[in-house]
Order: C-alpha cells, then sequence, then structure tokens
C-alpha cells in the first residue's frame, strides 16, 4: 500500500487541465522576477486540492507559482491575491515564509491569476505521527509546530501591514456564516444531516468573548516544511483561507489532529501517543497557551472549537466534491478525499454533542 508520504510528496507532470503557455510564463518571468534566468521547465506538485501548485525550474534555482484553477469559480475562493499580501508581509517580519517575487492579476499570460515565490527546501510531513522522524525527537516536531502558530498568533498584524487583511471581531459567525452559505450554494455536492444541524447550532452557542490574530485557516504538519535533518519549521504554506480571526479558531484546527482518525493528513484518534512520544493533547494546550500567555482554556469552548473546525473542514471537503462533479478539482486525489464529507460531518456533530454535555 502506498504511504501518504509516497502519494502526496513531490512533482508529476502538469496535469492535463492545468497546463498553460509555458513559454508565455518564461517571458513574465524575465520582465518581473529578479534574478530570473530560463530555460524554464514546469512540474505540479501532487499535494493540494484548491490551488494549483506548481513547480518552476531554471538551471540555477527552483520556485514555486500558485494560480487559481481553470474553470468557473465560487466567488471568493482561490484568493491567490490573499496569500500573496500576507506571505509577503510576514517575510518582511521574519515569521518562516518563502520569499514572494510576484503578483499577476493580468488572466493573458497563462489563463488565471498567480503569484510566484521562492521554492523552500526541506522536508514535508504527510502523516500526523510523524513516521519518518524518530521516537527521540517526534515531540520536538510537535513543539516546532506548536511555537510556529503562537508566533503567528502573537505577531502584531497592524505593525506588518495587515491592518485592512480582514475584519476583527466577530470572526466565528462570520466564518460560520460563510462557510454554511457556501455549503448549501453548492447544490451539485447534495446535502448532508449533520451538517445541515450544524448550520442551526454553530452560530447559537458561539463562546463569549473576543480576540484578533492573524489566522493560518489550515495550519497542519503537511501545510509546512521543515529542516531537512532538524525539528524546525522553514516555511509555513497555503495561505489560502488565512485572514484576522480568532486565534484559538486557528489552534484547534491544529489541535483537531488528536480527535481525528488517522485518514487523509491528519489523524492522532486511536494512536498510541505514549508509544510514538507524542505529547498529549493536554500537554500541546498546556504549551500553546503558556506561548501566548493564557491560563487555560474552558473544555467547553476546546469543544465548541473543535466541532466548528470539522464542520468548516467538511464543508471545504464538500467544495471539493462539487469540483469533482464540476471537473475543476485540483489534485487526482480529490475524488477520494470527496468521500469523507459525510464522515467529518459525524464526527462534527459529535463534538457538539460533546460540547452540550459540558
Amino acid at each position: 500500500m502506498t504511504s501518504k508520504q509516497e502519494q502526496f510528496s513531490g512533482t508529476d507532470a502538469v496535469r492535463d487541465q492545468h497546463r498553460f503557455d509555458v513559454a508565455a510564463l518564461e517571458a513574465y518571468m524575465r520582465e518581473h522576477v529578479e534574478g530570473f534566468a530560463g530555460p524554464l521547465e514546469v512540474r505540479q506538485f501532487k499535494g493540494g486540492q484548491s490551488n494549483p501548485t506548481y513547480q518552476l525550474v531554471t538551471p540555477t534555482k527552483k520556485y514555486v507559482m500558485r494560480r487559481k484553477p481553470p474553470g468557473q469559480l465560487l466567488a471568493g475562493a482561490h484568493a491567490v491575491d490573499r496569500e500573496y499580501k500576507v506571505i509577503t508581509a510576514l517575510h518582511g517580519s521574519g515569521f518562516p515564509v518563502a520569499r514572494t517575487y510576484c503578483l499577476c492579476t493580468d488572466e493573458s499570460i497563462i489563463g488565471t491569476w498567480f503569484y510566484i515565490m521562492d521554492m523552500v527546501e526541506g522536508r514535508v510531513i504527510w502523516d500526523t505521527s510523524f513516521p519518518g522522524v524518530s521516537r527521540e525527537d517526534r515531540p520536538r516536531y510537535f513543539d516546532a509546530m506548536n511555537e510556529t502558530i503562537a508566533r503567528l498568533h502573537t505577531t502584531d498584524y497592524k505593525a506588518i501591514g495587515l491592518e485592512d487583511y480582514g475584519r476583527p471581531g466577530n470572526y466565528f459567525a462570520r466564518q460560520i456564516g460563510r462557510w454554511s452559505r457556501q455549503y448549501l450554494e453548492d447544490e451539485a455536492a447534495g446535502r448532508v444531516p449533520e451538517m445541515d444541524r450544524l448550520v442551526e447550532w454553530l452560530p447559537a452557542n458561539i463562546p463569549a468573548g473576543d480576540e484578533s490574530s492573524i489566522v493560518h485557516g489550515d495550519y497542519r504538519c503537511d501545510n509546512m516544511i521543515f529542516h531537512p535533518t532538524e525539528p524546525r519549521v522553514l516555511a509555513v504554506l497555503d495561505w489560502e483561507l488565512s485572514t484576522i480571526g480568532h486565534p484559538l479558531a486557528d489552534f484547534t484546527y491544529n489541535l483537531m489532529m488528536y480527535r481525528m482518525p488517522p485518514v487523509g493528513t491528519a489523524g492522532l484518534l486511536g494512536q498510541d501517543l505514549a508509544g510514538l512520544n507524542i505529547p498529549t493533547e493536554d500537554e500541546y494546550v498546556a504549551a500553546y497557551c503558556r506561548r501566548t500567555g493564557r491560563d487555560g482554556i474552558d473544555p467547553r469552548v476546546l469543544d465548541f472549537c473543535i466541532a466548528y473546525n470539522m464542520f468548516r473542514l467538511a464543508a471545504i471537503v464538500h467544495g471539493i466534491k462539487g469540483r469533482v462533479i464540476r471537473g475543476t478539482a485540483a489534485s487526482a486525489h480529490a475524488r477520494q478525499m470527496a468521500e469523507s464529507v459525510e464522515p467529518l460531518a459525524r464526527l462534527s456533530w459529535g463534538q457538539a454533542e460533546k460540547a452540550m454535555r459540558g
């Protein structure tokens, strides 16, 4: 059986539905990418479900290009311009992201908007149990993930020019509304009973209190590049869902790995954490609280946040299912992922029931 690492790592030839005029891109890069020298070879990364991602290879350097997919798109989705803005600002602050070069909004070049950044060489881990890491080093990788998200949430977004990157306040209400609408409007992908319940339950049970920080929106181990041999994050990837939002929403999306079965790339539920030498959920929460100056997180708030995040993930996968049906899905693995909508929705409703029980 093919491992997740083998399945998602590396590049392939560009898929037919994502081909474009390479000569036009090369001409654009000569003009807009500092230090660029061709000839240019293009490969497509295996991973990624939403925005097609390409490796741009020259004789002396490699770059990465992220673009909007071709075809009919849902309004507000695939916001590569927002990715470019946040990565550029964070790179200037010293946060671990790639250096960006240019954002192109001229669709005549390759057919859709795109941006180009450095390719950061390192290690991408596609399995939350970190099977390729020594038992001794495993807690250090978890600590590196924890430290990096805590650092993101304590970055002064106004000071780095991201004051207008999102609307502070009412993040849960706005996000629940957004993903509920996206779920309800994508009729091609069908309806799920637990999703319908969550659309009603979540907005009625938002915890009191509010905070605002930069949030990544999809923070998990396979969206970062680790140092080739050290437990250190060199770059956080895939900022499509980032905005100004509630840091606990973002942190608990990462924390969700402890309550997810081993499907896709996330899932430690049922695994022998002590045997693997992986920190417990309580230990991971305590480390984040220590780094962000919190006294702790109310367990009912935690349960609500995880129910929200599982709902949101189910809504995202529901959107992938819709793209599979419409023929615009960006990944060869999209069809397989689309099958997880119903299990995710059931898991999310289970967290909601846990929150209700207190």
